[in-house]
């Protein structure tokens, strides 16, 4: 095993850390730093805070945020079939049909139940 072809991966890794690294750094030794108590407070849309941090959540929030990430995942599917359909032919046309029927009927199941609704 030749070490000589991870060189393209270790480029990869160095130059991300520093894309992702580099602007944090800089920003830090050129910016300025003034804090101050009002800067420093804790606040919330302008206000004091008046309510715990670790307040209970209506598990609706999280449910519409899963059904629109399972469902927009979903769709990006699609992209590849479209530009791959010439030469997948009809076999995948097919396939994506049934695909999207199986989406179709659990949409239409999730609206059905309510899991859409806010209130």
């Amino acid at each position: 095993m030749n070490l000589e072809n991870y060189l393209p991966v270790l480029l990869f890794i160095l130059v991300g850390a520093a894309v992702g690294i580099g602007p944090l750094v800089i920003g830090k030794l050129l910016g300025p730093s003034r804090p101050d108590p009002e800067k420093l407070s804790p606040y919330e849309c302008g206000f004091e805070a008046f309510e715990d941090a670790r307040m209970k959540f209506d598990v609706r929030y999280y449910l519409v945020a899963i059904l629109f990430i399972l469902f927009d995942l979903e769709i990006a599917f699609l992209f590849p079939w479209a530009v791959s359909l010439d030469s997948i032919g009809f076999a995948g046309f097919v396939a994506m049909m049934i695909f999207l029927t199986i989406l179709v009927v659990g949409f239409v199941y999730e609206w059905s139940k309510g899991a859409l609704d806010w209130e």
